[in-house]
């Protein structure tokens, strides 16, 4: 059994300073916002929101993020494509399902019934 295992790698060295500078951005939004702790808290949730925007507008322009955004596109075109059911079919499915669980609920205490029976009044002779 063979697995066929990809590791993804980052190609650019522009690529690798992006992501370097998100990450980077965003620690730097965290540490601000508790370092402004004497400030308003607008001020505070203003600093900490354009900094993580700036860190996801760095992301979003290098290879991975790209990749992450076309990903999403396609992701939302097979969506598009799947056919779903109306009203009338998923109702149908749904009692379906219901009659089925309450079908295999019944047929699993029978089956229970029935073995306890044999077991102990039959095998054992233990009388309940």
């Amino acid at each position: 059994m063979s697995t066929n295992t990809q590791v993804e790698t980052i190609s650019t060295g522009a690529d690798k300073a992006k992501l370097a500078a998100s990450v980077v951005l965003v620690l730097g939004a965290i540490t601000a916002f508790y370092l402004l702790n004497g400030k308003d808290m607008w001020m505070r949730v203003a600093v900490l929101l354009v900094l993580l925007a700036m860190a996801a507008g760095t992301f979003f322009v290098s290879d991975m993020g790209k990749r992450l955004i076309a990903y999403g596109q396609e992701s939302v075109r097979e969506v598009r494509k799947v056919v779903w059911p109306t009203p009338k079919e998923a109702g149908q499915m749904t009692l379906y399902v219901f009659i089925f669980v309450v079908l295999m609920a019944l047929f699993l205490w029978l089956t229970d019934v029935t073995l306890s029976w044999i077991l102990y009044d039959l095998i054992l002779g233990w009388k309940h």
